[in-house]
This record gives structure tokens, C-alpha cells and sequence, in this order.
């Protein structure tokens, strides 16, 4: 049997935030606590008092937090954590005013700036004064489309101050990708760069802004932030200011923090549109305070002055649990642009430069860099690293080899799972437990995660089953967006077993405690980590004059997920190079770059149920060679013959 990759020395442990939380929740509730096992039970035997211990440790800083910690708390949805608090999210995260940096930025190998804490404060404070003028109130929406730079995280602060609601997306998108998701919430502000750089070249956003200013109708301001060139020409973009005219009107100030209740709104998450248009998650203000603030503290140990990292879009929820870091005093580290412009070295760089402590990517990211040979124990320093963390899709235990072998090897690797759906984590890391390979190192605390089987029971370690968590807690999302009876909230993860949380992970415990994460147990795409859904990708490659229908499935290839698009086409015409390119093209420009298929194939026929609905899950077992259950339900079941053994699949 294997031995742990790493243990944790005993000096980090007994210095780790989690162990304090430890010794705190024993003295104060009398319990005997000799691990970890013994603090995740009591966390969801006792999670009332466990919210409460986690808001007094961390200092949460709120007008009330009343007397009732939960209402109907067994209710899945339905349980109300914390119903008469009432505080300010943005107030909790610029706690500090001092000259230290909050924010380092790094756009490629073009831009570098910093902020510290007194200049993102005053920045906050003549935006938010600047969107109140505007119209913004508690409740209004304030849209983003805006690379990861630092006038997004004023952007969203300055939002949060007045109690407004944020929602952001990045600048690859396509038109009709931004609109899917922002036409359905109607932002009264609309904020965007110029453009961006990716791998080398500029990109101008000024044309999209232009058309997707055109179709939201209530948009009182579009903000454009110069990013690639100094004085952007913004003719064409209707109500359009640059962000230095918008605020120049209003001196910084004392922030006027709203506050509000503990599950008001305060971010729309989308999901990834895998039936139709985007689901609109909404995220509380409590919520997401409470859990991100566990995270950062408990799981990954981060302390003020930090330096904390995570390879991300504002696409992207991993770019609001960056952000939350602020809420820890630590220096948040934001990064634009292509992660190996100009070579596979930047990060390492932008390590060993600032002295980033926690280093956050995907698992793909890990995984291209051990197929490039590269070895940054030997081209860099990295003696600042303590810990990496890496999420979007299962860390293949090769990659887990690989980073104590070729990056640092006295460090805690921790991958880490959740979702958009929860704003944060279900399974995650913990400074001081050991590192196993394949494995994420634990259940986070506050959440009962069980593995079930299709009958909604539990089963034993080491056998595979969904991820599911049993009891509630304070950042389940507080509905969705133009959802008033629920019912597409209560569709997304609920409906398999009754009153309890199935998110969709095809998984397996471990016997340390852990989790072994397969894949995605629903038909949502998921290459290099980022979730795509197969609706976007069909609006597009459907608007191609020859291809009459198509089917997407995600093909497991090389310890990650590549995507294939599968084309029925109009009579006489043949798939070739040129039809191919027309159809990627025109999902790149109008989804995004992560939408366009690894491999496009022409097949003679879809199969599809009764109902009409093509079937991508048969789809993916046949190509897969597994076996399809309920082909009684197809209209056409002679069709999934066409997807056996392709030849295009095997290379």
C-alpha cells in the first residue's frame, strides 16, 4: 500500500487556524475532539452551534446577528440560517485600511499594478457613491463583462456596499453567450474593459459591449475600464462612460455600507445551460460570507498578509471565493491572460516575483504542465509556496505524483470540489491531514456528505455512488433567478431523492476520510475543469446553413474530458475542413473559446425518445462502451449503432 505523498509537519499543525478552531470548540462545548473526524461529526450533529462558533472565530462583522440561528432546518430547500442578522458584504471585506497590499495584479507580460488596502477602500468608496447616483439601490443588478483585473473586484464591492446584486462574465465570451445569461437579470449598470490580452494578442470588447448594450434594455451606464489602450474611443456604445469620468464627480469617503438582511441577494451564478438558457443561481450575502470565511480560515489555512492566488475568470465561481480572501486579510493575486504566455513559466514566475503562499489552478493546468516535461523546482525558487490547491475537475493521481515530484515537494497539494450551485465546497482540504494521490482530503465541515446509490441509500467506502449532502446549510443558493415557486431549484437537486442535496458527482470514499471524484454523473461537459453546457453549444453549430441537428457529448480522453460534436447534416453535403471550420468559428465567436469541440463527427442520424429529446447520455456509454439502460424509451434505437467503435474517437 501507498504511503501519504505528504504529512504534515507537527509545527504546521499546531499552528494551523483549524486546530485553534479545535481546541476553541472543545473548551467551549465540552466535546472531545482527537481529530479530524471527530470535528467534521460534531459540525453536522451540532451545526447550529457549529455556524454560530464559525461567525464568532472569524469576526464577522455585522449590525445583529440576532437570536435565531436557523429556521426549519431540516427543510431541503427551505431552512433560513441566521434570519434576523443583518450586515454588509463588501463591509467585511475591507476591514483594513492600511497601506499593505490588497490586490496584485498581473495581465500577462503587459500590465502590473497593486492597490493596497487604503487605495481599494477609497476606489470602492467613489464607485459605490458614483452607482448610487446612477440609480443603483439595494436589490438593482450590476453586471460585469471584464477580465480578472482589479477594477472588477472594485466593481463588485462597490455593488455589495449598496446591498445591489453582481453577476460577472468574462470577455471571451460571445454575444449571444452574454446576453443568455445578463438579458435575463437586467443590470441597471453594465461594466466592461476595452478589450483583454490573451496569449500574446489584444483583444477589443468594444464591439460586444456595443451589440450587448443594445439588447439590455434597462442599462442606465455602460463603465468601460481602459485596459489595453489608455483612451478607448467609445462612440457606438450607447450611454457609455470610461470609469475615470464616471467616478470623478465623488471624493472617497467613508462608505455608507447597507445593511441587509443575511439572505439577501448578493451574486447570480449561472449555470452551464445544459437544457436551454442558463439557470440564474442566486447566492446570499450571509451565506457566501459564512462559507468562504470556513474555507479560507479552516480548510486552507490562510492568514492575514497572506498572498492568495486561484487561476481564474470572473466567468468563473473560483474568482468570488478569490475575492472572499479579502474578507481574511490576505492579499488577494489576480492574473489575466494566457496561464503559458509567453512560455509555460508565468506563474511560476508571478510565484517566485511576489511570494504567493497559496497557489490556486485547475487540474488540467497540472496536468499540461507534467506533459510538457516542465520542472519548476529546478527553474524556480517557490520557497514561499505552502500550499496548491487545484478544482474544475479530478486531479488524476499522475498529477498528484507529479507536483511533489517536479514542483515542491514539502507542500499540501489539496483538490477540491463543490460548484457554482454552492459557491463553495463539498469536499476539500485540511492543512493537517495527509496528502493521498487521486483522493481530496476531506468533508468539508458544516456539510453531512454522504455517497448514495440510484435508490437514494448510503453506500460503503470504496464503492462509487453520487455525491449528496443531507443536511443543510448557510450557502445553499437562495433560489434562482425568475424561479417564484422554486420549482426549477427544486428540479436541479432535489428531484432524485427527496429532501436531500444530489449534485451531480459520480464518486466514492475513501478509507481516510476522503473522496475519489470521477466525473460528472449528468450530461454537463466538463474539459480542462470548465463547465460547458451542451445547449450553447448546439444554439451555435445549429445556426450553420448545413447542419440540420447535432448531439455533444464529453469523451473521457487523457485523464480529462475533450469534447465531441456529433453532426447530422443536409442531404448531400459532407462533413470536410472547410465545414468544419465554418461550425467552430461560429461557436467561438458567439459562446467562447472553451465551447469548440476537440472533434467533430458526421452521423447519419440522432437517436432521440419518444418525446423528441436526443438522448447524450446513451450517447456517451455506447461511445464509451458501456451499456444503455431503457432503450425501450427511444424513438429510434437503431441509431446509437452509429456511435460504436469510430475510428475518429481512437486518436
Amino acid at each position: 500500500m501507498r504511503e501519504p505523498l505528504w504529512t504534515p509537519p507537527e509545527e504546521r499543525v499546531e499552528g494551523a487556524t483549524i486546530t485553534g478552531f479545535a481546541h476553541m470548540v472543545s473548551r467551549r462545548h465540552g466535546v472531545r475532539i482527537e481529530g479530524y473526524p471527530d470535528l467534521h461529526r460534531w459540525s453536522v450533529e451540532h451545526s447550529r452551534e457549529f455556524w454560530t462558533a464559525v461567525w464568532n472565530y472569524t469576526y464577522v462583522v455585522a449590525e445583529t446577528r440576532g437570536d435565531t440561528i436557523v429556521e426549519n432546518i431540516t427543510a431541503m430547500p427551505g431552512a433560513r440560517w441566521f434570519p434576523e442578522a443583518r450586515l454588509n458584504f463588501a463591509e467585511n471585506l475591507l476591514r483594513r485600511r492600511d497601506h499593505t497590499p490588497a490586490i496584485i495584479f498581473r495581465g500577462e507580460d503587459r500590465v502590473q499594478r497593486s492597490l493596497s488596502w487604503n487605495e481599494l477602500y477609497r476606489n470602492v468608496s467613489r464607485l459605490s457613491a458614483a452607482m448610487r447616483a446612477a440609480g443603483v439601490g439595494p436589490g438593482d443588478r450590476v453586471a460585469a463583462f471584464i477580465p480578472n483585473m482589479p477594477e472588477a473586484v472594485i466593481g463588485m464591492l462597490a455593488a455589495a456596499s449598496i446591498g445591489a446584486v453582481w453577476s460577472s462574465c468574462s470577455p471571451d465570451f460571445g454575444v449571444q453567450g452574454v446576453l443568455d445569461r445578463f438579458g435575463q437579470i437586467r443590470p441597471k449598470v453594465l461594466i466592461g474593459a476595452d478589450g483583454y490580452f490573451y496569449n500574446g494578442k489584444r483583444h477589443d470588447s468594444r464591439e460586444k459591449l456595443a451589440r450587448v448594450r443594445e439588447q439590455l434594455e434597462d442599462v442606465a451606464a455602460v463603465v468601460v475600464v481602459p485596459y489595453t489602450t489608455p483612451d478607448p474611443d467609445l462612440d457606438g456604445i450607447e450611454n457609455a462612460v470610461l470609469f475615470d469620468e464616471f467616478v470623478r464627480p465623488f471624493n472617497a469617503g467613508d462608505i455608507e455600507f447597507e445593511q441587509v438582511p443575511f439572505n439577501s441577494p448578493l451574486y447570480i451564478m449561472f449555470s452551464s445551460g445544459t437544457t436551454g438558457a442558463p439557470k440564474c443561481i442566486v447566492h446570499g450575502v450571509g451565506g457566501t460570507l459564512l462559507q468562504h470565511l470556513k474555507e479560507h480560515r479552516l480548510h486552507v489555512d490562510v492568514k492575514p498578509g497572506d498572498r492568495l492566488f486561484y487561476f481564474t475568470t470572473c466567468g468563473w465561481m473560483m474568482w468570488n471565493w478569490l475575492v472572499s480572501g479579502l474578507a481574511s486579510e490576505a492579499t488577494i493575486m489576480l492574473y489575466d491572460g494566457s496561464p503559458f504566455y509567453p512560455d509555460g513559466n508565468a506563474l511560476f514566475d508571478y510565484i517566485d516575483d511576489e511570494n504567493i503562499d497559496i497557489f490556486g489552478t485547475s487540474a488540467k493546468f497540472i496536468d499540461a504542465l507534467g506533459k510538457s516535461g516542465a520542472k519548476p523546482r529546478v527553474t524556480h525558487d517557490l520557497s514561499s509556496l505552502r500550499t496548491i490547491l487545484s478544482t474544475g475537475s479530478p486531479l488524476a493521481p499522475e498529477s498528484f505524483d507529479y507536483v511533489y515530484e517536479n514542483v515542491k515537494s514539502d507542500l499540501c497539494l489539496s483538490s477540491i470540489a463543490g460548484g457554482t450551485d454552492i459557491i463553495s465546497c463539498f469536499v476539500g482540504g485540511n492543512p493537517t491531514l495527509p496528502v493521498w494521490p487521486g483522493e481530496v482530503q476531506c468533508l468539508a465541515l458544516g456539510m453531512d456528505v454522504r455517497v448514495l446509490d440510484d435508490d437514494g441509500a448510503e453506500v460503503a467506502a470504496g464503492r462509487k455512488g453520487e455525491l449528496a449532502c443531507i443536511n443543510s446549510f448557510p450557502s445553499m443558493p437562495i433560489g434562482f433567478w425568475n424561479d417564484p415557486d422554486g420549482v426549477k431549484y427544486k428540479s436541479a437537486y432535489f428531484e432524485k431523492v427527496p429532501d436531500v442535496w444530489c449534485h451531480g458527482d459520480y464518486v466514492s470514499a475513501t478509507e481516510h476520510g476522503g473522496m475519489i471524484i470521477y466525473g460528472r454523473s449528468d450530461a454537463v461537459l466538463n474539459p480542462g475543469g470548465v463547465r460547458i453546457g451542451t445547449a450553447e453549444i448546439y444554439r451555435q453549430a445549429e445556426q450553420v446553413d448545413d447542419v440540420v441537428e447535432s448531439l455533444v457529448i464529453g469523451q473521457r480522453w487523457d485523464n480529462d474530458v475533450r469534447v465531441v460534436l456529433f453532426v447530422r447534416l443536409r442531404d448531400n453535403v459532407v462533413l470536410d475542413d472547410e465545414l468544419i471550420a465554418r461550425i467552430k468559428k461560429r461557436i467561438r465567436e458567439n459562446a467562447s473559446i472553451r465551447h469548440v469541440p476537440a472533434k467533430i463527427i458526421q452521423v447519419a442520424d440522432i437517436p432521440r425518445t419518444k418525446s423528441g429529446k436526443i438522448v447524450e447520455l446513451a450517447v456517451r456509454s455506447v461511445v464509451h462502451g458501456e451499456s444503455v439502460q431503457n432503450k425501450e424509451a427511444l424513438a429510434n434505437p437503431e441509431a446509437l449503432e452509429l456511435f460504436k467503435d469510430l475510428d475518429e474517437l481512437k486518436s
